[in-house]
């Protein structure tokens, strides 16, 4: 750290209590300067050769008798009070980064000007501010810190804004230029990775980060940040993803931190607040500039502070430019109050709205003959396509999630689930995982309920695994079921057909079908499902069973037959189920249509076949 001692005498100032302070010379003292309750005893001639306030207020308690002058309103305090005198006297002061702001501003509060006296302190202050404070990166920050308390005696004197353009220069100019020290612990550098500086014997130039300047600046007041970082900005030479970081740290050291805690116990929750404001504001408008997670974040904290609706909007558009980013646990943000969700279900599907809104307008692009152009339009419907596909499964992540909460409403379950296009779905396991849940936590749903949102999943979209599990699944209605076994086995069959092998059921399935002594792989649900559908299906699905192997046409014919027959009894309405058929049978979105089972010639074909 810089310094600079003024002075040569010997320092004989002295301490009585913790309120009385003098000069020890032989000469007797003829003027008290009183700071709030600090008094000091000292000379009237060192003083007013210097100070041309001392010469005022002197003059005034002259004539009233008095040798007592009071300045508790000096900048600083006694400290810099002290150093003001000891100058006055020629005893030895150092001047460093931590005092020199506060000196200066008492010193101009006593008027220490170079018409009273040549080479006065306003002037060695300035001197040493401008040739070696100023010039030193850390020094700089820290008489910037020192203003917070000394205003408005630093804007007057011009210190803060030859501070802030002083760091904001070092912070802009190129990283492999920056000689001095900083702070930087966020990520290690080549030789704390276990890189060794020397690499085949030749030392090696140690990397300096372009976010060097990020940590240290995390130690001002978010008003002296915040002209700090629009300063840098203007110079325009850092990039946004520098900001976005910087802004990221700064969050973490004094917004983010504990901040739940802080709000139920109302601790800083205005200063928080303005921090948050002000984070918002400068967020570079650069997209991926800030990570989704960190917007997210920072949306969370405008929700428990109670922050402007205009910033949440701003955070809110920004998150959903880039959706696609985030990850499940960062969207479960927790209910306002007033709510009784444990989450907050309607901030996400503003966001998911904001998501589609954005690629929509984006989408709309006009094409020209230029190939070059051409070739831009494929590439951003490749990348929006693929950001509709990361959001359509961070949706049904987050759909099984939130279905694990009772108070749920399934509106708002089916309104969220149904914003995702089908086709942005390219599997239904996750979205058929959270119906599931849903049913589980919400038992009592009505029958049409359950049809709504079974109605969300597509059966021929379940993989293997997903089907086998649906069909043994209670909660599930006897229809889904049936839909899940029917696509499983047209799948398998549409599979062998392609190989050229002979049509047999997938073993999955198989597992799941009454078998020819009566006993089952599957659950109950499975052979309920062949008894309760009539004598002719059971015998065929137990002639399936049998004939595992499948050596004959008529038995790939029958395999196909039993579901057909199910569905279309269900249809029909002619069948009479269980406790697992309470649901309706009328089709679901995305299930089998019933136009899509008629008999093509091959099918007539099959069924005539004995």
């Amino acid at each position: 750290m810089k310094h600079m001692k003024l002075g040569s005498k010997a320092d004989v100032f002295q301490t009585e209590g913790s309120n009385i302070r003098f000069v020890a010379t032989e000469l007797v003292t003829d003027i008290i300067i009183s700071i709030g309750d600090v008094k000091f005893y000292l000379h009237k001639f060192p003083l007013l050769s210097k100070s041309s306030r001392l010469q005022r207020l002197v003059a005034s308690s002259n004539e009233e008798n008095n040798d007592e002058v009071d300045i508790s309103d000096i900048p600083g305090g006694p400290s810099a009070f002290e150093i003001c005198a000891k100058f006055c006297y020629g005893m030895i002061v150092t001047l460093n980064a931590y005092n020199v702001l506060s000196a200066r501003c008492a010193a101009e509060y006593l008027e220490m000007f170079e018409t009273i006296d040549k080479g006065n302190l306003i002037y060695k202050i300035d001197v040493f501010l401008t040739s070696s404070v100023f010039h030193a990166w850390k020094d700089s920050i820290v008489v910037l810190q020192s203003t917070k308390s000394l205003q408005p005696w630093t804007e007057n004197s011009k210190v803060i804004n030859h501070c802030i353009d002083s760091i904001a220069s070092k912070a802009s100019i190129d990283s492999s230029e920056v000689e001095w020290s900083y702070t930087y612990n966020r990520k290690k550098l080549l030789s704390e990775n276990g890189v060794g500086s020397h690499w085949n014997g030749v030392r090696m130039q140690q990397i300096v980060p372009k976010d060097w300047w990020v940590e240290d600046l995390c130690e001002l007041e978010i008003d002296l940040y915040k002209r700090v970082i629009l300063t840098i900005k203007a110079k325009g030479r850092t990039p946004a993803i520098v900001f976005g970081e910087a802004l990221r740290a700064y969050a973490f050291r004094w917004l983010l931190g504990s901040l739940e805690d802080a709000v139920s116990n109302g601790i800083d929750c205005a200063k928080r607040r303005a921090a948050l404001e002000s984070i918002v504001f400068l967020l570079p408008t650069e997209k991926g500039s800030v990570s989704c997670g960190f917007l997210l974040k920072l949306l969370r904290a405008a929700c428990l502070l109670g922050s402007g609706e205009s910033y949440r909007d701003n955070l809110v558009k920004r998150i959903g430019m880039q959706l696609d980013g985030a990850s499940v646990a960062e969207l479960l943000m927790p209910a306002t109050s007033g709510e009784n969700t444990v989450y907050n279900v309607d901030l996400i599907m503003v966001i998911v709205e904001e998501f589609m809104s954005y690629h929509r307008e984006n989408g709309k692009m006009t094409f020209q003959d230029d190939d070059e152009e051409i070739m831009e339009v494929k590439n951003f419907a490749s990348v929006s396509s693929m950001s509709m596909l990361a959001v359509a499964k961070l949706i049904d992540e987050y759909l099984g999630e939130i279905a694990k909460d009772p108070s749920l409403p399934l509106s708002k379950f089916i309104a969220l689930a149904e914003m995702v296009s089908a086709s942005s779905r390219q599997m239904h396991d996750e979205l058929y995982h959270a119906i599931d849940l849903y049913l589980k936590e919400h038992p009592s749903l009505s029958k049409s309920e359950k049809k709504r949102l079974c109605g969300l999943m597509d059966c021929k979209k379940l993989s293997q695994d997903a089907c086998m599990h649906a069909v043994q699944n209670e909660r599930l209605p006897l229809r889904v079921v049936v839909q899940v076994l029917f696509f499983e086995q047209v799948r398998a069959s549409a599979a062998s057909a392609r190989g050229g092998s002979a049509a047999e059921l997938s073993s999955a399935v198989q597992s799941l079908l009454p078998r020819e002594n009566g006993n089952s792989y599957g659950s109950s649900r499975s052979m309920r499902l062949a008894n309760n559908c009539g004598g002719s299906d059971s015998s065929l699905s137990s002639d399936i069973n049998k004939n595992g192997e499948d050596k004959s046409t008529a038995g790939k014919a029958k395999a196909m037959l039993m579901p057909k027959k199910i569905l279309s009894k269900l249809w029909s309405g002619k069948t009479n189920v269980g406790e697992n058929s309470s649901s309706d049978t009328s089709e679901s979105p995305g299930s089998a249509n019933p136009e899509e089972l008629k008999s093509t010639p091959s099918r007539n074909m099959r069924r005539s076949m004995p």
